[in-house]
């Protein structure tokens, strides 16, 4: 099959979602109602396609390794064809009708922290789980104050913002280390923040001076200590030209042996 240009790829047709958050469909972020003193989160998230699928450039700050190893290629590739289709309906949605897509997303997080109440649980939106937008522009978090919002981030301006509590107090933010922004990395542990690592084995106990914690227990990354690494295990990525996994080869993962 003909690679698809940039034009082509954004003028795709589309459908308006049904709905524009997820919930309970990634095993990933649901790790937490399994540990008794996070069952109180109840938590919604956004997925939107990488940019070489869409055409819309969803997470400038990417780099060839974690590309390779996005969370968009996980799960059970017999259900991929289904998801992509899902995530295009809303990337496109969001790129090429803004002010109904913010509308809509608004309604939705509002019910869900109406839901919540109703539940007695805490309202939590991931809203990049496989991009890297600057949802603070759109001056959404602000809207619910009583909302808990929290992403991982390649943007180091945007991170040193964070830190200097220039983002809304009710979004939590943790840098997230490719192989092009080790530097930047270290600057963020420098000035109180925390990094999520990846590495080939079980993460060590400490790394670069900092304490390690296990970031396969849970997502919810807005709990965490603060100023420490949040150590992933490396999870093999699908190559859509194989259909087979297969572990980064690109620095992406912090090889110890």
């Amino acid at each position: 099959m003909e690679k698809m240009t940039i034009e082509e790829l954004r003028n795709r047709p589309y459908k308006i979602p049904n709905n524009i958050l997820r919930k309970g469909d990634n095993p990933k972020l649901s790790k937490h109602i399994k540990i008794e003193e996070l069952k109180k989160y109840w938590e919604m998230h956004l997925n939107f396609l990488p940019s070489d699928i869409s055409g819309y450039e969803t997470c400038a700050s990417k780099s060839e390794g974690c590309s390779k190893a996005c969370l968009h290629t996980s799960g059970n590739p017999v259900f991929m064809s289904q998801k992509n289709l899902g995530r295009l309906n809303r990337t496109l949605f969001y790129f090429k009708e803004r002010a109904k897509f913010l509308h809509m997303i608004t309604k939705e997080i509002r019910n869900h922290e109406i839901n919540c109440k109703k539940h007695g649980l805490k309202p939590v939106i991931r809203l990049n789980t496989t991009s890297d937008i600057m949802w603070e522009n759109h001056k959404i978090m602000e809207l619910f104050p009583n909302v808990i919002f929290y992403d991982y981030s390649k943007h180091f301006k945007r991170m040193m913002k964070y830190l200097s509590g220039e983002l809304p107090d009710n979004y939590h933010l943790t840098f997230s280390l490719n192989e092009k922004n080790h530097k930047e990395g270290l600057e963020v542990l420098k000035c109180g923040g925390n990094v999520a690592m990846v590495f080939r084995n079980t993460p060590p106990e400490t790394y670069k001076g900092y304490k390690v914690i296990n970031g396969d227990l849970h997502d919810m990354r807005f709990t965490d200590p603060k100023n420490v690494i949040v150590g992933l295990k490396e999870k093999l990525h699908l190559n859509p030209k194989t259909g087979k996994k297969e572990r980064d080869t690109k620095g992406f993962v912090i090889d110890l042996n």
